[in-house]
């Protein structure tokens, strides 16, 4: 296991996205870890953090909040089903937060947001999140630069206040390589079942990945704290994606101080008749 929190863990003092290697297979110890192994390690956590769960969910003192932001094709649902998608249903929820509508448009960024930030208990994920208001918002100049830069401040309070608030978040970059994203569309288009994820805009967002990865790593500089640090998963191969999250997980929630609620007293001399 990793002394957590150092793996893979943004340090904004000292932090450069084009340097980090989308395709390592660099385990926790720092050696390199093979597929069979990372996998078996995968299921391992797995298990854990089912306990984990289930024990913050019955505590109810505790919550986690879990932000995945990628680039198209990055895998952020097949990160959500492989690493969340077996944990107790009652103890999770997802959104997803896509183009704002007219309604959530109509209200400061993080309106839609604030309303899904988990309750006590309850492990909440974002498939996208309010880091759009300065990923997109920026890439497209759909504001500008005065709107979009002091909403770092706003990020950065919104989340010092849910951990404040015993809410333990953790952010996750998966970062792949523009050529496996290439090689993902074309498999969106060869495989008549997933064309329902094909869309056209997709190659119109390739064209400024270089954007995107400044906007991604300015981002990542300015928002990865203490109490909210983000982490750059290498995902090009999502096997090690999967071994990697869990991992972290997994040392996160062994992290927090947390007990069983206390039975009420006596339960030793009851006995259940036939």
């Amino acid at each position: 296991m990793a002394k957590y929190p150092k793996w893979h863990r943004v340090d904004p003092d000292n932090f450069d996205l084009s340097s980090i290697d989308t395709g390592t297979k660099l385990g926790a110890d720092g050696k390199k870890i093979n597929r069979n192994d990372a996998e078996a390690i995968y299921q391992k956590n797995i298990e854990a953090i089912k306990t984990l769960q289930f024990k913050m969910w019955a505590e109810k003192k505790t919550s986690l909040l879990v932000v995945f932001q990628a680039m198209d094709t990055g895998g952020k649902d097949g990160a959500i089903r492989k690493c969340f998608g077996p944990l107790n249903p009652q103890g999770v929820e997802t959104q997803a937060f896509k183009v704002p509508t007219a309604e959530e448009a109509s209200h400061d960024f993080l309106w839609r947001v604030q309303k899904h930030s988990p309750a006590k208990g309850m492990i909440q994920i974002f498939n996208r999140s309010h880091y759009e208001d300065v990923l997109v918002v920026r890439v497209h100049n759909y504001k500008p630069e005065s709107v979009w830069r002091k909403n770092y401040t706003h990020i950065n309070n919104y989340e010092e206040l849910l951990s404040d608030s015993n809410t333990v978040i953790l952010k996750f970059m998966l970062n792949i390589s523009l050529d496996e994203q290439k090689e993902r569309l074309q498999e969106r288009l060869d495989d008549a079942t997933r064309h329902w994820k094909f869309s056209s805009s997709d190659l119109k967002e390739r064209k400024f990945w270089p954007q995107y990865m400044e906007a991604f790593e300015e981002a990542l500089i300015q928002t990865s704290k203490k109490h909210a640090p983000w982490y750059v998963i290498p995902a090009d191969r999502k096997w090690y994606r999967n071994y990697a999250i869990t991992t972290i997980v997994r040392e996160t929630l062994e992290s927090i101080e947390m007990e069983w609620p206390k039975a009420e007293e006596g339960l030793a001399d009851i006995k259940i008749d036939s």
